[in-house]
């Protein structure tokens, strides 16, 4: 019977599937790549979320055939090593997409009405809050995206079709009549989109050893009271020169998902900044997603133990 070792709970629909197809199910005891190292064994093919799979847990399994990635980004898993042990690596594309990207539009109406520090203040007792600083109106304001993928383009529609706002987007690979299609305002750098926007959000995918996108520079480019969102790579943003910038109040509010370290060291910078909202990495979290993106990785398992390659396997080329 081929096993498959779960770094971290899934959906109870993909477990059950997977057992309804003869697979075993192992869950590793705690959510940490220790107890992946030392649990993996004999496993046949591993789903693995946000924890990744590194050189040495890979090392740990000499029988394993698949990772499946319970997400979009593989960062976190040691890719090379698999591929020079042959082992497929497949992400579930798209499947938590849409909830990401309401997710970013959640996170733009509540860091543009202030309902985190409303919500505090009530509870405070401040009444008088409504008559301090006051919110942004969104409709008719310019939100740029950076990067223009699934998800961008999930924000792309809810902001210009149900709030009213002007989009525009910067990404180097993506077609140009895919903004076309999608009825949005292609901008030719980074640059150019910061200097314009009313509201910045990030989609753009950064590896560990490349520089933010939004470094101390580019944020300078930002008009005094945007607002910053990032619900991609927690290293795309440089959060000093982030916290810098909202506590001089040229940045009216920053509302971020993810962050550099996960979870955050306690001496984060955002951890303490003024007029941020911080959430823990739940873009995905919704019901619908969780479903789609195990029962994914579930389908790919049984693909590749079959003698299949799975629809979402990563190519890899070998130097």
């Amino acid at each position: 019977m081929p096993i498959c070792f779960i770094t971290q709970p899934i959906h109870p629909m993909a477990v059950t599937f997977l057992q309804a197809q003869g697979v075993e199910v192992r869950f590793a005891s705690a959510p940490t790549l220790e107890a992946a190292r030392a649990e993996v064994g004999n496993a046949d093919a591993v789903i693995t979320r946000d924890l990744g799979f590194d050189a040495t847990a890979i090392a740990a399994a000499p029988q394993l055939r698949i990772i499946a990635c319970h997400g979009s980004g593989t960062n976190r898993i040691a890719v090379g090593q698999a591929a020079q042990r042959g082992i497929v690596v497949t992400r579930a594309v798209n499947a938590n997409s849409r909830s990401v990207a309401e997710l970013t539009i959640a996170l733009l109406l509540a860091a543009a009405r202030r309902i985190c520090p409303a919500d505090a203040a009530v509870r405070s007792g401040d009444w008088g809050f409504r008559y301090q600083a006051p919110g942004m109106e969104v409709y008719g304001k310019t939100l740029g995206l950076v990067g223009f993928g699934a998800i961008a383009r999930h924000v792309a529609q809810i902001a210009h079709h149900g709030l009213g706002m002007r989009v525009v987007a910067w990404s180097p690979h993506v077609p140009e009549e895919v903004f076309h299609k999608h009825g949005v305002t292609r901008l030719p750098d980074l640059s150019t989109l910061l200097e314009q926007v009313d509201v910045v959000s990030l989609h753009r995918p950064v590896e560990a050893l490349e520089p933010p996108t939004l470094t101390a520079d580019k944020l300078a480019l930002l008009k005094k009271g945007a607002i910053v969102l990032n619900t991609s790579r927690g290293l795309a943003i440089d959060t000093v020169a982030l916290r810098a910038r909202l506590e001089a109040g040229d940045i009216a509010a920053a509302a971020l998902d993810v962050l550099p370290h996960e979870p955050p060291a306690v001496d984060e910078p955002m951890l303490t900044a003024p007029n941020s909202l911080l959430t823990p990495h739940i873009g995905a979290s919704t019901e619908e997603a969780l479903q789609k993106m195990a029962m994914m990785c579930a389908q790919q398992v049984l693909d590749c133990l079959s003698g299949k390659t799975p629809e979402h396997a990563i190519r890899v080329e070998q130097s």
